[in-house]
């Protein structure tokens, strides 16, 4: 459940920064456009990073719930 949040929230983030339109200004060789793009990677990675520990924590619970059901 946490996990779907926070995939959820990833998703609204990467809208709402406009990673599309960065990587397009980019492309056309603005030097703020890949500035943006450099740091709109940079906070996909950090979200990214952030859903993988959520999951990771998500799998301990499970696990450890699973040995406390035993």
């Amino acid at each position: 459940m946490q996990g779907a949040l926070v995939l959820l929230g990833l998703s609204a983030l990467l809208g709402g920064c406009g990673l599309a339109e960065t990587g397009a200004a980019a492309a056309n060789g603005d030097a703020a456009g890949a500035q943006q793009a450099a740091e709109a990677r940079r906070t996909e990675e950090r979200v990214r990073a952030q859903v993988e520990a959520s999951q990771a924590a998500g799998d301990r619970e499970r696990a450890a719930a699973d040995t406390a059901a035993r």
